[in-house]
């Protein structure tokens, strides 16, 4: 019998909307304008949490002088391209789907509110959720469960009755830390992460609709 959650909990960055394929691809061009590689198996340490890698540490020495600089060309550049993206394909059906199956649809990201209720906003989506966690509410994001934890207090659904998606072994990490069933979900720039084959996961995405989600959760 397919495991029946009374809530979802979705992350974001790199789950809803693909940001993070776009920022390791605006990234890998830096550095190669400056005769630099960035290893993706580098840029994944980071994915999912703050401060588990710095990419700024691989750039030359002038570079880092006129970081400011860069940094504010690198972020109109990256932000334009997000902008004319969609969310990953299939998503906005599960994320309906789940409300109208009466489901609580929640959010647990480690990016700050701003980022992503401007992202949801624009795809028309925030409407959707019932409870957001984001970082500017804890002390700890993930691989902390902090967020999680507090996404389901905030939903008022126990943490073993929630299903939590994501894209990255740092959030999965969260999630299953939290009590909580979990789906992996990868993209292009987290599908090679060590993921526990014990951990739920559609590689082909969100195309088996939410039934799929939820037979993955099951395991």
């Amino acid at each position: 019998m397919t495991f029946l959650p009374r809530a979802v909990i979705f992350d974001f960055d790199g789950t809803i909307l693909d940001t993070e394929s776009r920022e390791f691809q605006h990234w890998q061009l830096l550095y190669r304008e400056h005769g630099r590689e960035l290893a993706l198996s580098d840029w994944q340490r980071g994915i999912g949490t703050w401060g588990g890698f710095d990419p700024w540490a691989g750039l030359p020495d002038a570079v880092q002088a006129d970081r400011e600089n860069v940094h504010a060309r690198l972020r109109e550049t990256l932000h334009a391209d997000i902008a004319a993206q969609d969310v990953r394909p299939g998503v906005r059906a599960v994320l309906e789907d789940v409300k109208a199956r009466g489901m609580a649809l929640g959010l647990a990201t480690s990016s700050d509110r701003a980022w992503v209720t401007r992202w949801l906003n624009q795809h028309a989506l925030l409407e959707l959720f019932d409870a957001l966690a984001t970082r500017d509410d804890v002390a700890r994001v993930k691989p902390d469960p902090e967020l999680y934890v507090l996404a389901a207090e905030r939903l008022g659904v126990p943490a073993a009755d929630c299903v939590a998606v994501e894209d990255s072994f740092n959030g999965a990490t969260a999630a299953v830390a939290a009590g909580m069933r979990v789906v992996v979900v990868p993209n292009d720039v987290t599908r090679t992460q060590p993921f526990p084959l014990t951990w739920g996961r559609l590689d082909d995405g969100y195309a088996r609709g939410l039934d799929g989600l939820l037979r993955a959760a099951q395991g």
